[in-house]
């Protein structure tokens, strides 16, 4: 699929397919396109190129499409006047639950969700933890093939962060399907499955475990003073494929603690360090952009 604003492109050539009953994170900076698929994806703009299919039904069909997902946003859409209760059952009304089938999911949803003994709480007295579960329990409430969630992590503390994926765990081995969004690292390596946008483009897509395998066993970084320098030493003399990232010089390789002695024969003291660590997300990122993570684009998207 392809959307534009104007003459940029926000999303160029995006195929994704979203396994049922599997958390799978969007990854990408800001200006990446994350949001701008989310929001077509929940139907809230118009599809200008190409198809999504949701749970069955094409996302152009907007009343199908919202019958068979649930949505999170980044924004709190509490009502923080209201109780717990009042806020769900607020939520039961726009789906059109009512009497002992609503009392009954309800019960499910706060149970399920650890809220049941603050259902009477007024909701801007809850922590952040909290009322993005309740948050979470208003998206569920319709029992949903499809969870949106929108950066679902902003302004939770660690131990919020974990309550959170406890819960989208257990709902995810219900069988339903989660797709989040997400600027970060440490969130998106706990999903089943991941892709990674950049200026609008899938840049990688696949389990986190294969994506960080195909970077190899170990990632050799050198700092140096001048990295221009050292970059062309390394491959005229030792033959190896590197990529140079601001200060630093990237090497992957599956041996690293063979070539560190080599390096640092070769270079002496015009290395400040050589470093030997395991590849992660943001090394996937880097090898396929040539830059770091946070030194992307922060425009809006």
């Amino acid at each position: 699929m392809e959307h534009r604003y104007g003459d940029r492109a926000a999303l160029q050539g995006v195929d994704l397919t979203v396994q049922q009953g599997s958390i799978f994170a969007l990854l990408g900076p800001n200006g990446s396109g994350k949001t701008t698929l989310f929001r077509l994806i929940s139907t809230l703009m118009p599809l200008q190129k190409g198809q999504i299919t949701v749970a069955g039904a094409e996302v152009r069909d907007v009343i199908e499409v919202r019958k068979r997902i649930g949505i999170v946003f980044q924004s709190p859409s509490l009502d923080k006047k209201l109780s717990v209760d009042e806020n769900i059952a607020c939520q039961a009304a726009l789906y059109g639950l009512s009497g002992a089938a609503f009392r009954k999911r309800r019960d499910e949803v706060l149970q399920a969700l650890g809220l049941t003994d603050r259902r009477k709480e007024i909701c801007e007295k809850l922590s952040g933890g909290l009322k993005r579960r309740v948050e979470l329990a208003k998206g569920m409430l319709h029992r949903p093939r499809v969870l949106l969630l929108d950066e679902p992590s902003t302004g939770l503390d660690p131990g919020a962060r974990l309550d959170l994926w406890e819960a989208l765990r257990s709902m995810a081995a219900e069988g339903m399907t989660i797709l989040l969004t997400t600027h970060l690292l440490e969130e998106a390596e706990k999903a089943d499955q991941l892709a990674i946008l950049a200026e609008g483009k899938i840049i990688a897509n696949g389990t986190p475990d294969q994506l960080q395998a195909e970077m190899g066993d170990g990632l050799v970084t050198i700092h140096s003073e001048d990295p221009e320098a050292t970059e062309k030493l390394v491959q005229e003399k030792l033959g190896l494929k590197v990529q140079r990232v601001q200060q630093q010089i990237r090497i992957h390789s599956d041996r690293p603690a063979d070539l560190v002695p080599k390096l640092a024969e070769l270079l002496g003291e015009s290395a400040r360090s050589i470093t030997v660590g395991r590849p992660g997300l943001e090394d996937v990122f880097i090898a396929k952009t040539g830059h770091r993570f946070w030194s992307t684009s922060e425009a809006q998207e």
